[in-house]
């Protein structure tokens, strides 16, 4: 490309519903950077091409979503020390010499936007719905929080078990913990005591998909699904009593810190929360 923009953009399968573009070029936009952020969709045989392409100069970097999070590690250079706790990169940015360095911004990004929400973690009774790489970032950050009660609960209940090894192994407390199939008999028990419900699956996105069946939703508790829109999951929780939050300051809060790690600039949070708002 030679119209002189440097680039940063999305990698995913899919990505075509990503407001990420509009939060970015508006941040550039504002501080004057020539640059453009676009959605790169990339099916898993395109990922090794899609990262290497970063290395050329014209490139800050990219947000990865999914389901490429924890595939996307073994091809960088250097994994932050949060993101190679965490298992999972969610930003990838080329330094001067044209290394890629990982980083995760969703882990810092779940607390802060739980904590805005008013939500007192070191009392919190949480249950996250998946283990994939925002199940794990999730997880780590809440742990790292002082949650005293962390319940994850995946189809697959091995990668939901070897989520919590991977957190308790990084731990100098010992909080409750454990791993809960989704088809377990157990699991109506486990949720209605949760104050804290996060769904950090990709159900959510079709108009009437759900992680969870609306009766085993706890009327007590937060409910917080990280899709950035309003879900089924989210309507069923307020028709139940329940609080709920959808995925968008989280959105918000994890491109700012992205910004900031590409361009070296303070991320203009409220412009880009104003265009991601309006669009």
């Amino acid at each position: 490309m030679t119209d002189g923009l440097r680039r940063a953009g999305v990698i995913g399968d899919p990505v075509a519903h990503s407001r990420s573009p509009v939060m970015h070029n508006a941040a550039f936009a504002h501080h004057g950077i020539a640059a453009v952020y676009e959605r790169w969709h990339t099916p898993a045989a395109g990922l090794p091409a899609r990262v290497a392409q970063l290395r050329d100069a014209q490139y800050f970097g990219a947000n990865v979503t999914l389901p490429h999070k924890v595939a996307v590690l073994e091809m960088l250079d250097r994994i932050d020390a949060q993101a190679a706790q965490v298992g999972a990169v969610n930003t990838i940015v080329r330094d001067a010499a044209g290394a890629l360095c990982g980083y995760n911004t969703d882990a810092p990004a779940v607390v802060a936007t739980l904590e805005a929400a008013g939500m007192q973690l070191d009392t919190a009774r949480v249950v996250i719905l998946g283990a994939s790489g925002a199940a794990r970032a999730a997880a780590f950050a809440l742990a790292g929080a002082g949650v005293p009660s962390l319940v994850v609960v995946n189809r697959t209940l091995e990668r939901a078990e070897g989520l919590l090894a991977d957190v308790l192994a990084t731990l100098d407390h010992d909080p409750f913990m454990c791993a809960v199939a989704g088809d377990d008999p157990a699991l109506p028990e486990v949720l209605h005591d949760a104050t804290l419900v996060i769904n950090a699956t990709s159900l959510g996105w079709q108009a009437t998909e759900t992680p969870l069946a609306a009766a085993l939703i706890p009327p007590a508790a937060l409910v917080f699904d990280m899709v950035y829109r309003e879900t089924q999951l989210l309507r069923d929780a307020a028709q139940r009593g329940a609080r709920t939050l959808d995925g968008l300051d989280m959105l918000i809060r994890q491109a700012a810190l992205a910004f900031a790690y590409w361009t070296g600039v303070a991320p203009p949070v409220a412009v880009m929360r104003a265009a991601v708002t309006a669009a």
